[in-house]
């Protein structure tokens, strides 16, 4: 039998140590379109959104954008957008971004398969606000709202966040 998946883990900055949530489909090197999975590697922080209903503009050391209803995220291989961010209605498979259930009102987006873009490599990394119980995320790295909120302004804009 497979050893079960980590779906639960520690993000380490400096001094302080901070419960967070993968993928359901665990840690992989490989990662796929799809496959749930949280790529292992090293990642740059290149920027983000907020919500500005729920989360006050601060001095953050990267640009986070304010989010509107009509921000998306293209999760389609097939589509030219694939990976990149979107104005809604999109026609092509997608995410929205404006959410009810405060997942992303903070959301930092990491260099994952950015530059350059390879289709099915997998789409949509960001690191965002956990769920109250730290369910598995799709692929992200997930902290709860207020270790997230009180950790990006201490960031570098030269922070890498390495996954393993």
């Amino acid at each position: 039998m497979a050893p079960p998946l980590l779906v639960k883990g520690r993000l380490q900055a400096g001094n302080v140590v901070l419960p967070c949530a993968f993928g359901r489909g665990g840690i992989r090197h490989a990662k796929r379109e799809g496959d749930q999975a949280t790529p292992a590697g090293n990642f740059r922080l290149v920027g983000g959104y907020y919500r500005p209903d729920r989360v006050a503009r601060q001095s953050w050391p990267f640009k986070l954008a304010r989010l509107t209803p009509d921000d998306g995220w293209c999760d389609d291989p097939a589509s030219a957008s694939y990976n990149r961010p979107v104005r809604l209605p999109f026609r092509a498979g997608h995410e929205p971004l404006w959410r009810l259930d405060h997942l992303y009102d903070l959301v930092i987006v990491l260099d994952y398969n950015i530059r350059p873009r390879s289709k099915y490599r997998g789409s949509a990394i960001f690191l965002h606000c956990a769920r109250p119980d730290f369910a598995p995320t799709e692929g992200c790295i997930a902290l709860a709202f207020e270790d997230l909120r009180r950790l990006l302004p201490r960031l570098s804009r030269n922070a890498v966040l390495i996954i393993r």
